[in-house]
C-alpha cells in the first residue's frame, strides 16, 4: 500500500459515524508511522496510526478515489467501448 500526501478516501456509510459524518477524507501528512488527515466539506481533521487505515482499507470502510490526473493518464487504448 502506497500512501501519498494528498490521497483522498471516500468513507463508507457504516463509520461516517466516527468521521463527523464525513464523507471523504485526504491524506495532508504521513511519516511512515502515522497519516494526518482532513475531513471533507470541513468537518474536522485528525490523524491514526498507518495500521489502522490498512485495517480500514482492508474492511473496505475506506475507499481510495483515483485522482484526475491518473484516471486520465490510464491507457485505454486497447480497448473500445462498442
Amino acid at each position: 500500500m502506497q500512501i501519498e500526501e494528498g490521497t483522498k478516501y471516500q468513507i463508507s456509510q457504516g463509520v461516517q459515524g466516527n468521521f463527523n459524518s464525513a464523507e471523504s477524507l485526504t491524506v495532508i501528512a504521513y511519516n511512515g508511522i502515522t497519516v494526518q488527515f482532513t475531513l471533507g466539506e470541513g468537518k474536522g481533521h485528525g490523524s491514526m496510526p498507518i495500521e489502522h487505515l490498512s485495517y480500514l482499507l482492508k474492511k473496505s470502510n475506506l475507499t481510495q478515489i483515483p485522482n484526475k490526473r491518473a484516471f486520465l493518464n490510464m491507457d485505454n487504448s486497447d480497448e473500445q467501448i462498442v
